[in-house]
């Protein structure tokens, strides 16, 4: 029993080392924070400390808003990545695999791809107004081309080797497709999805400045109105505690999926 518990100790020293290292920075940068705000510093009033921006966020916990306007601000979030994302990914299987559908959209979306999507709010809003549609609209077009680009580069860069060796085997097109070309393509197009992630939420920020009465954006702008400097900080930080969980998940899914793959294996 004693040489099988030696071995799990390296096993656990790595889990601990994974999971607690990279809170250590964020920790430490609380507490230098809420050092420098209790010695005064600087202003409480404009730089609340953490233990200030806590209680803001139980309260309004605790009425059930901040639940709300979380929940508000993920469905937008998923719905847009669910349909740029998916958008993105069929264009970039469809253009890697077929020249005809490569010669008449690729160009396209390159030109538009360039047109930052930020830059539309104001042609959004004269064309679909301020509802929920324009906010998901821009969290789709800004998902969309990052998950495109890797998932077009992820398929064309398959050795076309294995494509060949799929075929002498007898593999039909469609099996090709599902046990060569998309488990080659992954690594990229998780690459793609976790730059989506981020762009995802960057994106939602700048939605939810549009005039609404709901989501974490929301809860910012009215703090605003009312010099809630606490409320405003615990907004930003909602929204980078999301993309961290939103960049963890992608990660795990990522280490599930390409077990197989050399570089993800232990």
């Amino acid at each position: 029993m004693k040489p099988k518990s030696r071995q799990n100790r390296p096993e656990r020293r790595h889990w601990a080392a994974d999971v607690l290292l990279p809170w250590l920075v964020p920790l430490l940068i609380v507490a230098a924070w809420q050092i420098a705000s209790s010695l005064e510093f600087v202003s409480a009033k404009l730089f609340p400390t953490p233990l200030m921006i806590v209680e803001a966020g139980w309260k309004l916990l605790s009425s059930g808003q901040l639940a709300h306007h979380m929940g508000i601000s993920l469905q937008r979030a998923l719905i847009g990545l669910l349909i740029g994302g998916g958008i993105g990914f069929l264009f970039g299987i469809a253009n890697a695999i077929f020249k005809t559908s490569y010669r008449l959209f690729d160009t396209t979306i390159q030109m538009i791809r360039n047109i930052p999507h930020l830059a539309l709010v104001p042609l959004v809003i004269i064309w679909i107004g301020i509802g929920e549609t324009s906010k998901v609209f821009l969290v789709a077009v800004g998902v969309l081309f990052p998950i495109y680009v890797n998932t077009y580069h992820g398929i064309r860069n398959v050795s076309g080797d294995y494509v060949e060796m799929g075929s002498v085997y007898g593999l039909k097109p469609r099996e090709i497709f599902f046990h060569i070309l998309l488990p080659g393509a992954l690594p990229s197009i998780f690459v793609g999805l976790r730059y989506a992630l981020g762009v995802m939420w960057l994106t939602l920020i700048v939605a939810e400045t549009i005039a609404t009465n709901e989501g974490i954006g929301y809860l910012a702008m009215n703090a605003r109105e009312f010099m809630q400097a606490d409320v405003i900080i615990l907004s930003i930080i909602l929204y980078a505690l999301f993309g961290k969980l939103a960049d963890i998940a992608a990660k795990l899914l990522e280490r599930r999926l390409l077990r197989w793959h050399t570089a993800y294996q232990s």
